[in-house]
């Protein structure tokens, strides 16, 4: 008999929370799954049973990580506001989410390295980062449709901003103290506003 929904819930976490213990200790190539069973307390039967891999558990664990954010950055598409302001809220979120993630950085850093390697892992990494461009789009496309924003290409702009971001990102993990994550942050956001924001306004 399948296990009911809030126990499958809850058993899904705590197998996510064990694998993200292990990868972080061992890495993706070394962590098996009996080291994730020992250190969820589960049984073997009942870990297969949740997730039937390796690789399963990996796609889980960046829905969790990624798709958390993109429920809030949706949110910004509705939201009140000038399309300036919502860009600049979607920035503090991304300051937020970094930050309460940085301790794994290291985790999600492997991800990007084993997308090269695999191909799941590579189109799930693509899924997120085409509806973050997607959002953007649509933002972006919200202020040039209100006059906000003139000579814009949403798509093109939204690429510029996401490359930003990440780049400023990777910076920050590769040494902390040479970025100021919290301050720099701000800086695609800046400088797309300042270069396409209509001289009315």
């Amino acid at each position: 008999m399948p296990p009911k929904s809030n126990l499958t819930a809850e058993r899904r976490e705590q197998i996510l929370n064990a694998a993200e213990k292990v990868f972080n200790r061992r890495g993706f190539n070394k962590a098996r799954m009996d080291d994730i069973v020992v250190e969820s307390g589960l049984s073997k039967g009942a870990l297969y049973w949740y997730y039937k891999s390796k690789d399963a558990i990996i796609i889980a664990l960046l829905d969790r990580v990624f798709m958390g954010e993109m429920a809030q950055f949706e949110k910004l598409v509705d939201a009140e506001g000038t399309a300036s302001e919502r860009l600049e809220q979607l920035t503090r979120v991304v300051v937020q989410e970094m930050t309460r993630f940085q301790h794994l950085m290291p985790l999600i850093y492997e991800f990007v390295a084993l997308a090269a390697r695999r191909k799941s892992v590579r189109t799930k990494l693509g899924e997120y980062y085409q509806r973050y461009h997607r959002l953007l789009s649509q933002i972006l496309q919200q202020g040039l449709d209100s006059g906000e924003f003139v000579d814009l290409d949403p798509n093109e702009a939204a690429l510029a901003f996401i490359g930003l971001g990440e780049g400023l990102a990777m910076l920050w993990f590769v040494d902390p103290d040479w970025v100021d994550w919290e301050g720099i942050s701000e800086l695609p956001a800046k400088l797309l506003l300042d270069r396409f924001r209509s001289p009315e306004r």
